[in-house]
């Protein structure tokens, strides 16, 4: 056990840490020096700010497992985040985009629904021995929670876990696989999302709603902006954290509320505080943005959320374990086949429809990433477009039992062959 002991425990120390990696990664992105230009022309910002603190993690600096600070950060910053940055948001707008964006969810919801049973079938082609489980061990039963994690969240996976009853072992192995192969994956989406213009092209995409989209937020950020004094900032994080604590106390009465008296809604993750969290501080955000609170945007309301959301890419960053891909070198080729299943269909989708790469992202997030980091990678596009991301996502959390429990009975025919 001692060997897993962090050099850092102190979560005070860690969070120093990743703030002055934050500082240091956006100080040299602004430096004219050529070195770093040249550099932030290859690397983006936020895959920095992301995997930096992941290698922190790998080598034992700071343990991502042991520390709270994901927890504080997902439960308090990313609720105000989402309500800064949807205060401004025109959502007439985003209801211009069309059906592309839900088009986009459902394929990559689809992707994962046939990748894993696809995946598990060449994988088992080259190692039958994969098969060879017994009772709660046998694979089948693991993968499951992985579908309910990247179809819905961490309520389906817990579903999954339930339903299907894979052993202590096999899910935390599993777990291990959810974790890099969708960081891993992330990390990709977000070095791509800062030139997007490449994979566009490729799909023969009409991307002009989105930049319209982005054009008119920024015009409006335009005319209302100034420089923001001590009672504008407050009153920004006094909307951020109170709205937000407003969604802790609604969701400390509605999830329980939901579990004693219609429990035939956990499917829906309804008795899921994380889930009404996310919803409510995203209503309260849209709600907002109807009133006068839609000026703060001119004070930097988004520039506070942003600097809200970053804390927690880093805290998500310290979550990854490089390493861990040598301990089921097997496991981890079914997620990486899986996930490659998912990502073919989703470009074939977009092909199709001519969907930009703006869809294909935030549509493959939304499903494996959930609520947390979708508007992370529609954040990496533009930061006017993360609110897209959250309002995408929310849909996976309705439809994580259902993906997850038609892909593990899929699984399990897979495994029985």
């Amino acid at each position: 056990m001692e060997e897993n002991t962090p050099l850092i425990s102190n979560d005070a120390v860690v969070l120093g840490l990743l703030m002055t990696t934050l500082a240091f990664v956006f100080a040299t992105s602004a430096s004219k020096r050529p070195f770093w230009v040249k550099f932030y022309t290859y690397v983006p910002t936020v895959l920095l700010c992301y995997f930096i603190p992941a290698v922190f993690n790998s080598l034992g600096l700071i343990s991502g497992e042991s520390s709270g600070l994901y927890k504080v950060a997902s439960r308090y910053l990313l609720p105000a985040s989402l309500v800064l940055f949807t205060i401004s948001i025109d959502l007439k707008g985003i209801l211009r985009l069309g059906p592309k964006a839900l088009t986009m969810f459902l394929a990559g919801t689809v992707g994962i629904m046939f990748g894993g049973p696809l995946a598990l079938l060449t994988v088992g082609f080259l190692y039958p021995e994969i098969y060879a489980g017994t009772g709660p061990d046998e694979i089948w039963r693991g993968l499951s929670t992985i579908a309910g994690s990247w179809i819905g969240g961490g309520a389906n996976q817990t579903a999954m876990l339930e339903v299907f009853g894979a052993s202590p072992t096999l899910f935390g192995q599993m777990i291990a696989v959810d974790v890099l192969v969708a960081n891993l994956w992330m990390a990709f989406l977000l070095y791509w999302a800062a030139k997007p213009e490449k994979i566009d092209k490729l799909l023969k995409a009409d991307s002009s709603g989105i930049y319209e989209l982005r054009d008119r937020i920024a015009k409006y950020r335009e005319g209302i902006m100034k420089i923001p004094n001590l009672g504008d900032t407050m009153l920004i994080l006094g909307f951020g954290f109170g709205v937000t604590g407003f969604a802790h106390l609604c969701a400390d009465f509605l999830a329980p509320w939901f579990e004693t008296n219609y429990p035939q809604l956990n499917q829906y993750s309804l008795n899921s505080a994380f889930f009404w969290i996310v919803v409510i501080a995203t209503t309260a955000g849209l709600l907002l943005s109807f009133t006068k609170a839609r000026e703060l945007e001119g004070a930097g309301a988004s520039r506070m959320g942003s600097v809200l959301l970053y804390i927690l890419v880093a805290t998500i960053g310290m979550q990854m374990d490089l390493g861990a891909v040598l301990d089921n070198p097997v496991f981890f080729l079914i997620g990486i086949l899986w996930m490659f299943f998912h990502v073919t269909i989703m470009i074939v989708v977009a092909w199709v429809i001519k969907a930009p790469f703006f869809y294909v992202a935030v549509g493959s997030q939304a499903n494996v990433g959930g609520a947390a980091s979708a508007p992370i990678v529609a954040s990496a596009f533009d930061p006017s477009l993360a609110s897209v991301g959250v309002l995408i996502a929310v849909l996976g959390y309705a439809l994580g039992t259902y993906g997850g429990y038609l892909c593990g009975l899929m699984m399990q025919a897979v495994s029985g062959m």
